[in-house]
């Protein structure tokens, strides 16, 4: 059943789910699988992969539970063939959940309150809806003192609260009515105080389809919620409801078919327990059930934009070959600084006071000429915080006359950062201040290598992410870094531990394993050498070893993404084509015009394996990095005040939400190229058009000085 769920869901051939499942119940990592599994799996994409894999965890999941059910209801010898068909036919938790609400263990209710009363036979008589007198009479027969049963009202009262809970457990009403309200139901919000004033002015009286809202306005309503800003409910046709569940729980007594009669003695009984029932019961379970799913649909929607901002920003081009200034800006604790070459070593780092309230403007220009000269500094990196745009007015003083460029960073997280243990072992001589300069600088220089450091929540390239499931986004955000490192791989020997330990296999303690290797060893020569550390078995070298690489190594291959199982049939296709391991990576490789499938049966290895093998010797260990956006570096300052409306400018994507696209143009203000303004076409999401880190030209449209607000276009 799991087999054909996946196949169905994911558009898979029966073959390939089969694989898939084996792969990874073999203990293989995603990034392995579809790197080096092609030919396994048809080449499934890591996207693919992971979705098969949260699919398969959540489907084992259910059918785990379902037996458990199944056993539970067994024990309560409650269990028939209908109801078990059903368990085992139910495709959500949601479902299940339905099918064993009669069955589970309650909390005290009012209806098993009444059950200890010895109400249940009254309930069951009104039920069968066959009595002949009045049932106040019938309830006489359970008037029971020493049960707090004290009139023919009680027991009937009792009764009615047993109809009630047996017509909410009910799994096929509740999914009547669970549609019913989806589907035509709406969402409407109340201010608390319409007086006040708050970014969820929207909200305040406010209506909306249900299966009509957006994602982005789902969550900013749960937000206002829960800072009681308003208040939100969903409402639906109630009286519809209502005939509803009269129609499934009255019978027809008459004899004549085309005539409609209820019996008049329990009927009234039956209304106001269905009503209760609906009121009490269903209809606030019902709200959270819809408000929870809306929910989750609106944080999966909202995870997977970030998981897409992410792993753009991780893919940004890094700055080599530049020594760089990174500038920490601040007012009253004064700006940190911390120079970095080319490498990213740390050469020297210093504290000035050019902003309020010490402005120390002309003491400070001369620290940092003073520095350019002396390290021959190529880029001052400014971080986007607090005295941001005091700091740039002052560098663009510093770098007059001068070839240095500036540029502002989105300093996101390095406080989180500088103030971890991770910084503290890193520089366990350093301020907070001067490792976020650090930071500043290097997330410029290699943003991949800086920004594995810190937690993925933290980066800034999101919305609402503190409101959401912290769990789901961890694992989905901790797979884009994943990905990410395991796409561009990493060099064995200068790699940190942060960015080890998200190489395929390798956790946290094979990573500082291997770095305490590589602290008393030496440098790795080759990829084998890993089989010497500690805890680092063949499963896991058969997993990291084509993830990571090493420069200038014995084996040629060991700096390309080949990996070690294919080095020999590697090193045959290069005999067959008349060349040796030393021409790797030289021009004089000639790759273009190859049979691929002939030379792929003769030397029987995947078709898939083979090009990629082909295109790694065409250009060994080359960085997918380099083919995205390089930064924009600046020479001088642009304000707010300086916009004009209709100016084309050019900026970067810094993040994307589900209504557009927000884009630095330079004044320390992102303005807001709303959805619509993306294309002179229909989009239907932003990541349609653009993605993070893009660079893009825009026109001004409008600018509030006030609000500190910039609205722009695309369309120019």
């Amino acid at each position: 059943m799991i087999v054909d769920t996946l196949q169905n869901e994911l558009n898979l051939a029966n073959w390939q789910v089969e694989k898939v499942i084996k792969l990874i119940d073999d203990g293989n990592t995603i990034p392995f699988i579809a790197r080096y599994r092609k030919d396994v799996t048809g080449s499934l994409n890591d996207e693919t992969l992971r979705k098969f894999d949260e699919r398969l965890k959540y489907l084992r999941n259910l059918e785990d539970k379902k037996e458990k059910v199944i056993k539970r209801i067994e024990e309560l010898e409650k269990l028939d063939d209908e109801l078990k068909a059903k368990i085992m036919n139910a495709k959500t938790l949601v479902e299940l959940d339905d099918l064993y609400r009669p069955y589970k263990s309650k909390k005290r209710t009012r209806a098993t309150v009444a059950r200890e009363k010895g109400l249940d036979p009254l309930a069951q008589i009104i039920l069968a809806q066959e009595v002949k007198q009045s049932v106040k009479k019938i309830a006489e027969k359970y008037i029971d003192p020493e049960k707090e049963v004290n009139s023919a009202e009680d027991a009937i009262n009792g009764a009615k609260d047993i109809i009630a809970e047996i017509i909410s457990d009910n799994s096929e009403f509740r999914k009547k009515i669970r549609q019913n309200t989806f589907y035509t139901g709406q969402i409407e919000t109340k201010a608390k105080d319409k007086d006040s004033t708050s970014e969820y002015e929207l909200y305040y009286n406010y209506s909306e389809d249900v299966r009509r809202i957006p994602p982005h306005r789902i969550l900013a309503i749960n937000r206002a919620e829960k800072e009681g800003i308003i208040k939100g409910k969903i409402v639906c046709e109630v009286d519809e409801i209502i005939k509803y569940l009269n129609r499934h729980m009255l019978k027809n007594i008459s004899s004549i078919p085309e005539k409609i009669e209820y019996n008049k003695y329990t009927t009234p009984i039956i209304k106001e327990s269905v009503e209760d029932s609906y009121k009490r019961l269903i209809s606030p379970a019902i709200e959270r059930e819809i408000r929870n799913f809306l929910t989750e649909k609106a944080e999966e929607k909202s995870i997977k934009v970030f998981a897409k901002n992410l792993n753009q920003l991780l893919m940004e081009s890094p700055l080599v070959g530049k020594t760089i200034l990174g500038w920490d800006p601040a007012f009253r604790t004064g700006c940190k600084l911390a120079i970095i070459d080319e490498t990213g070593k740390v050469l020297d780092t210093a504290l000035i006071f050019p902003t309020e309230p010490q402005n120390k403007v002309t003491e400070s220009i001369k620290t940092v000429r003073g520095l350019i000269d002396k390290y021959n500094i190529n880029v001052i990196a400014i971080g986007n915080g607090t005295a941001s745009r005091e700091s740039e007015q002052i560098v663009s003083e510093i770098i007059k006359g001068t070839s240095v460029e500036y540029i502002i960073v989105n300093e996101a997280g390095a406080s989180v950062y500088s103030a971890s243990k991770l910084a503290d072992e890193e520089f366990p001589d350093f301020s907070e201040g001067e490792r976020s300069a650090v930071s500043i600088a290097r997330r410029l220089q290699d943003p991949l290598a800086e920004l594995v450091k810190i937690d993925p929540k933290s980066i800034g390239v999101g919305q609402y992410q503190h409101d959401m499931n912290q769990k789901q986004l961890s694992e989905s955000l901790g797979g884009v870094v994943e990905k990410v490192v395991n796409e561009v791989g990493v060099d064995l020997n200068t790699a940190s531990v942060s960015l080890l330990n998200y190489v395929s296999g390798i956790g946290n303690t094979t990573a500082k394993n291997i770095i305490t290797y590589r602290q008393e060893n030496g440098s790795f020569n080759n990829r084998k050498e890993l089989l010497n550390v500690k805890k680092l078995g063949k499963k896991t070298f058969e997993q990291c070893a084509g993830f990571v690489k090493i420069d200038n190594p014995e084996y040629p291959l060991d700096n390309t993404t080949i990996h070690p199982e294919s080095y020999d049939v590697t090193f045959k296709l290069l005999k067959k084509l008349n060349y040796s391991a030393e021409d790797i990576g030289k021009s004089n490789l000639k790759l273009d015009n190859i049979n691929v499938e002939e030379i792929s049966e003769e030397l029987d290895i995947g078709t898939e394996t083979l090009k990629d093998i082909i295109k790694e010797l065409k250009k060994p260990g080359r960085d997918p990095r380099e083919d995205m956006p390089k930064p924009i570096l600046r020479k001088n300052v642009l304000t707010l005040e300086d916009l004009e409306i209709g100016m084309i400018m050019q900026g970067t994507v810094r993040n994307i939400v589900d209504f557009g696209a927000f884009v630095d143009i330079g004044v320390h203000q992102d303005g807001l190229v709303h959805i619509s303004q993306l294309a002179d076409k229909f989009v239907k999401h932003p990541l349609d058009i653009v993605s993070v880190g893009d660079i893009v030209d825009v026109k001004v449209l409008d600018v509030d000085v006030k609000r500190k607000r910039i609205n722009l276009s695309m369309i120019i």
